[in-house]
């Protein structure tokens, strides 16, 4: 897959367009560092070819925010690595991935590099857009804007519970996709696909901007039916577990990402 000359926010909207020919895409999430760095960089370089469409990366903090216990583990296990932003800056720089790379940063990690300074080290590494699930109204309406200057995305979380005044605001700031939360509560596995249909047409009343639906889709089926009503499904539990049985088996936990993303497409 060649890397597409546009940058940021036409990247992610490239990648949708591209994707709806296949019925949807697929946004796998990894956590960076984790189990090492050499993993994610493969994982950077071999997810697109798998079934890839966008990558979210997430960045190791100590109080993982709406994240459950597998994602929070590999997290922890990313910080007792030494897994820090710059490292994930110059991984990301060095591999560039094919496909567009979100970062899913808390707002915590930011303010400590400051927003512009966070922004521009991440667009200048070959970060498309950003996902800040923590920040509070103010401050993601301003990293939306920071993100917007370099041409890159921000993606807001829109939740079961959000009400129809906040959707507005959520969408507007929201320039490379809107993050539609599936499932009220933290990340993991369930059984059964959610049900979006309904937040899924309020949500494209408020944008033109796609649609992600993530927490609790693990398998084809959920992909499917996500689909159905979304222009994509985020995976992320599911994809970390596996890495996790694989690594204390010692086998790779890169081929067990990649195996998984095969079989959601």
């Amino acid at each position: 897959m060649q890397q597409s000359d546009a940058i940021g926010i036409a990247r992610i909207h490239d990648a949708f367009a591209r994707a709806r020919a296949s019925g949807g895409a697929v946004l796998p999430f990894i956590t960076a560092g984790y189990p090492d760095i050499a993993t994610t960089e493969r994982l950077l370089r071999e997810l697109p070819a798998a079934g890839a469409d966008i990558i979210e990366l997430g960045f190791p903090f100590s109080d993982p925010i709406a994240d459950g216990p597998v994602i929070a583990e590999s997290m922890h296990q990313a910080l007792l690595a030494g897994m820090t932003p710059d490292a994930i800056f110059e991984a990301v720089a060095r591999v560039r991935p094919s496909v567009p790379v979100i970062a899913m940063v808390s707002v915590s990690i930011v303010e400590r590099m400051g927003g512009a300074r966070f922004i521009e080290r991440a667009t200048d590494a070959g970060f498309s857009g950003f996902i800040v699930p923590d920040a509070d109204p103010a401050t993601a309406a301003e990293l939306s804007r920071l993100a917007l200057a370099r041409g890159a995305g921000f993606s807001a979380l829109v939740s079961p519970s959000t009400t129809a005044e906040r959707l507005v605001e959520l969408a507007r700031i929201s320039t490379g996709f809107v993050y539609l939360l599936a499932r009220i509560g933290v990340t993991g596995e369930r059984s059964e696909a959610p049900e979006i249909a309904e937040r899924t047409a309020a949500t494209r009343r408020a944008t033109s901007v796609p649609i992600a639906a993530g927490f609790g889709i693990g398998k084809r089926e959920h992909v499917r039916a996500v689909v159905q009503h979304a222009d994509g499904a985020i995976v992320g539990s599911a994809i970390v577990r596996r890495m996790t049985e694989a690594h204390r088996r010692g086998e790779s936990a890169a081929e067990a990402a990649l195996s998984l993303v095969r079989s959601l497409k």
